[in-house]
This record gives C-alpha cells, structure tokens and sequence, in this order.
C-alpha cells in the first residue's frame, strides 16, 4: 500500500510540473561556490549533496550562478535547507539574492532541523537569465540543498524521500541510461590511503583500473579535509615488498589537525595515481547503485557531485574501499556492525551483549596565534561549557569523537558532524571569552567539516579475524598483511559522560600491546559476493580485532595484496576465493618477492 501511495504521488507531482513552467537547481552545481564548500557525506540518506557555510564563525563570500528561465514572469520560490541547531534556533542564517538583491525572508533559523522546503515567496523574474547567489550572514555553518522556481502558486514540493528522488531526477533531466565510464579488470570504489594503494597495485601488475573517490582529494582520513595522521608500522613486515605503495603516499608525520592542509600531501597522492597509465580516476563521483547478475557484480552506478551526471563502470573485479563497506551493502554482502557478545566470539575484550556501539568520529580543529586580539560570538545554540568542565587546547586531537553507538554512523553522518561543530564552536567561545589571558590572540584556523569516521560495517569474508587470531599471533597459510598497532577501542571519556551524559564528543581508550600479526588474504574478500574485494576499516574483522586493523598503514597494505590478488585472478579468470584455494602459493610468492 505505501508503494501504491510513493506511485500515486509521483504520478500527481508529473501531472502537475507539466502544467508550470519551474526552474530547480542543485546548489551543489554552483558555477561560484564563494566561500561555501561541497558537503556529500549524507549523501545516502539524502539522494543529494549540498552547499554549507563553513566559516568558523565568518561570513564567508556569496556562492552565485547564472540560470537560464524559460519565460519571464512570476515565480515562487522554494528553498530546501534546515536549522542545523535548533537549541531553540541555529546560527546557520542565510538569504537567497536574486540579481544582486536579496529577498526578505531569512533561511537556517526556523527551529526545525528537518531537511524540508521553506517558502521564499514570489520573484519576479524581468529576464531570462537571471543571477542567483546565497548569501551566508554568520559563518556558521548555513546550508542550502536545492532551489525551485515554479509559477504554479499552490504547487509544494515533495519531502517524502521516494518521491522527492523521483522530483529530482525529473527536474534535472536525468535520463535512465548513465553514460559508460569504460570496462575495467578492476573497479575501486573509494579513494582513502586502502583504496588508492589497491588501484595502484593493481595498475602496476597491468590491470586496467578506475579508482572513483566521492570527494575531490586522495587520502579519506589522511587527507587535508580530515587531517589525521598515518598510522600502523611497515618496516616490521614479514613481507617486505608490501608497504611500499603505501610508504610512496605517506606525506610524513604532520600530526592530527594540523592548521596547514598542504602537510597531508593531496596532490602528491593525486599525482601519484594520474602517473599510472593503467589507472583512470574518477574525483567528487558518488557510487550509490550496483549491477548484479547473481552473487556476481558486474556495474556500479556514480553520480557526479556537482553536475548530476551519471556513469556506469563495468567490471571483472571490485573493490570496495569505502570504509562503509557501501559497495558491498548495495550488492547484499553478509556484514556486520556494532559490538559481538563474548558469547559468539570467545573474545575476553568483547562486549557481555552485542549491542550497535561503534567507534565514533572526529572533525578536528586547530586554533593559530595572530599578532592583535580576536573575538569570537556566545554561542548559546552550542554546546555549553564552564569554569567546571570544558577543554584547554589550543587545538583538537583524536579525542574528539562522536558517535558510540548513540548515533549511526551512516546514517547519522550530518548529525554527528553537527553535534561535533557544536561542542567545537562551544567550547571555543568559551575559551574565547572566559580565559582572555590565554586565548585572547588566537584564532580559529581550521575546523573540519568533512567527518573523519572510525567504524561502521564490517563485511564479511571467509575468515573472520579475531583477539585470539592478533593477542595468539596465529599465522594462517594466508596470513598477509602485517599488523602492528594496539587494539585501540575507544569509549566516552568518563568525565566527559558526566557532564554529557548521552552526547559525548570526548573519547578514551586503553592500549593493548601486541606483536606483530598477519591478516589472513581471506579477510579481503566477501564471503557470499563472488568478486568483491574489499581493503580498509570495512575489512572481515570481529569489532575488537577491527580495534587493531583499522589504522591506515595497515589499510594501505591490505589495499596492495587486493591488487597483487587481482592480477591472480584475473590471470586464471577466477574469483578471489579461487585465489586463496588454487593460487595460494603464487599470491604468497610475489609478497615475498
């Protein structure tokens, strides 16, 4: 019956833009993003990116493009966007302009922070091509989805998700054939440091290769938009020809939250890949479809994080370096996610009950001496700090974390994010304004917008890592990559829970040693998807073992044995499993090379 409904509306939504004439434009497409930046991790929940005001508390500079009317007249205009912190009402204030001049109404303020569309009122429009620009009034963090011109008066676009893709793709003349991006041996999908080194790899033993990365830099975490250092050792490595891709993209050891963005290396890392001639990249392309033919991938589906535009890669193999595990959850490989009970795992560090804990994610942030005295607003829609509790740092460090089971990582995404920038931009008015003699020349430099995530799922594959497998050192016929951190669980801070109880955004954790490890090759691949590789966090890991595999060294390397397994695999035209129980000793063999 609610199909039969998502139908009818659509049907009624058709019926009626054919009697209007109506303009919609994705804010994303923005010929001039000003000082607004992309923000595409919602994107599986929202069918869409958009365009945020990241100022740090500045205004930042209009975003503004030129769009073509197909008559002039009177138009009503819809915005989409939402109150991002509505305690009781958001800073994320902005105004639509028209041709330079901008309209009355206020956007970012209403109290509600549900993505809907917000009446603009009417617009008359004098000439077909008209400027239209957002202009951001505080520098916190306003956002806009979409614009919609329409010149039916009674007319309310959709909210309801199935209907509302169905709006866009109609609006934006989206056809239902993408466009062919090429067949490849190999298709990526992910470009973090798993992902990069998988593509690499591959390349290198002469596969063909697309690597397709959602945003528009290399790296994932290690990256200038997230800023977290590499961790993870590779030259304690029972094979020493892995690590050497990862070693070509380690860009040194710059910290956490570095203020300088150019110390992560970004177009190193891009300039690495585009010297491949057997590699083709695809920046700022969301994956969110796959094709099937049985247990067997044989497509993804991107879209284009700024034009819309459709692709369709075709492949032998896949990857999936998403750290989601998004490519295998699309194709309905087995995965988990949240904690398992000691119970089923016999693991000491395991939870009592299995339950939906994670570990959470960071946006970090960096203050940097200036030479005059700054300020910086109250913020009473943040978090609220005190002379009792609150943070002294000049700057963020992986401590900064939410998102322990009392958000989804995935689809919670935007909020976390926002619930992290709230107890960010809290705690630095705080600082700011109640410890001057400290604080009172420091500047906010950098705050990430872009969440630096943790954990989410874990696909699984034909082995399953284990506390037993890493504390006990097994080595498994397939043990491949090396593995030498800590398992590193993290959890709310307790002085933090205190003050927080329920909206931690601080984190602990307890250090537990262990010797170097390998990860067995059948972690790599899906236990019931026939030719999906996957590397990264996303790997087939209990949740304590992933406390230990998770660190992007580590990642980098699982990314090189896929493409060293690739090329096997492709060699005999076998699966990835075929590689573990036929090839074994070739694979083996070229590690040790």
């Amino acid at each position: 019956m609610k199909r039969i409904f998502h139908v009818w509306l659509l049907c009624c939504c058709v019926l009626s833009l054919k009697a209007q004439q109506q303009v919609f434009v994705e804010t994303e497409s923005f010929t001039d993003r000003g000082g607004w930046v992309v923000d595409q991790q919602s994107f599986a929940v929202m069918g869409s990116s958009y365009l945020m005001a990241h100022g740090m508390g500045r205004p930042v500079k209009d975003a503004s493009t030129t769009v073509t009317f197909p008559a002039k007249g009177k138009y009503r205009l819809w915005v989409r966007t939402k109150d991002w912190a509505p305690f009781p009402k958001g800073p994320g204030k902005f105004q639509v302009l028209i041709n330079d001049v901008a309209l009355k109404p206020v956007f970012g303020e209403s109290g509600d922070d549900t993505w809907k569309w917000y009446d603009g009122g009417e617009v008359a429009v004098n000439n077909e091509q008209v400027k239209i620009s957002l202009k951001d009034l505080t520098g916190f963090n306003g956002r806009c989805d979409a614009l919609l011109f329409t010149t039916a008066s009674k007319f309310t676009p959709p909210n309801e998700s199935v209907a509302l893709a169905a709006f866009r793709r109609q609006l934006l003349h989206l056809t239902e054939k993408p466009k062919e991006a090429g067949n490849y041996d190999l298709v990526v999908v992910g470009g973090g440091i798993a992902g990069t080194c998988a593509a690499i790899s591959a390349s290198r033993m002469g596969l063909k290769v697309a690597l397709i990365q959602d945003r528009p830099v290399l790296g994932g975490n290690n990256s200038s938009e997230v800023r977290v250092h590499l961790r993870g050792e590779i030259d304690k490595n029972y094979y020493p020809k892995l690590g050497r891709i990862v070693r070509e993209m380690d860009n040194g050891d710059p910290g956490n939250g570095n203020p300088d963005g150019s110390e992560y290396g970004d177009d190193r890392k891009i300039a690495i890949v585009k010297a491949e001639k057997n590699l083709s990249l695809f920046l700022n392309t969301y994956v969110y479809k796959v094709e099937k033919e049985g247990d067997h991938i044989t497509a993804v589906i991107g879209r284009d994080i700024g034009t819309n535009q459709e692709s369709r890669y075709t492949g032998t193999y896949f990857s999936d370096c998403t750290g989601d595990g998004t490519i295998g959850y699309l194709a309905g490989a087995e995965f988990r996610m949240g904690r398992e009970s000691k119970a089923e795992t016999g693991e000491s560090l395991a939870a009592e009950k299995p339950d939906s804990f994670t570990l959470g994610t960071s946006n970090l942030w960096a203050s940097v001496a200036v030479d005059s005295v700054t300020t910086f607003p109250a913020t009473p829609w943040a978090l609220q700090f005190s002379d009792e509790y609150h943070i002294d740092s000049y700057r963020a460090d992986w401590e900064w974390e939410t998102g322990f089971g009392n958000f989804n990582t995935i689809r919670d995404a935007e909020k976390i994010r926002d619930h992290n920038l709230r107890a960010v931009y809290g705690n630095w008015s705080y600082l700011k304004n109640s410890k001057p003699e400290k604080y009172a020349k420091q500047q906010l430099a950098w705050v990430a917008y872009i969440g630096g995530k943790r954990e989410s799922r874990r696909l699984l594959g034909d082995h399953i890592l284990t506390q037993m497998d890493i504390q006990e050192g097994k080595m498994y016929p397939d043990g491949a990559v090396t593995a030498t951190w800590t398992i590193d669980l993290h959890f709310p801070d307790p002085k933090n829970s205190k003050y927080f109880e329920g909206q931690e955004f601080f984190a602990g954790t307890k250090h537990i040693r262990v010797a170097p490890y390998t990860i067995p090759y059948r972690c790599l691949y899906s236990h019931n998807i026939s030719n999906l590789f996957m590397a990264g966090r996303n790997i087939s890991t209990t949740h304590v073992a992933f406390g230990s595999t998770r660190v992007m060294r580590t990642c980098g390397m699982m990314g090189e044995v896929v493409g060293f397994a690739a090329s096997i695999a492709k060699k005999y035209h076998s699966s990835p499993r075929d590689v573990y129980q036929e090839h074994l000793k070739e694979l083996m063999t070229i590690l040790t090379e």
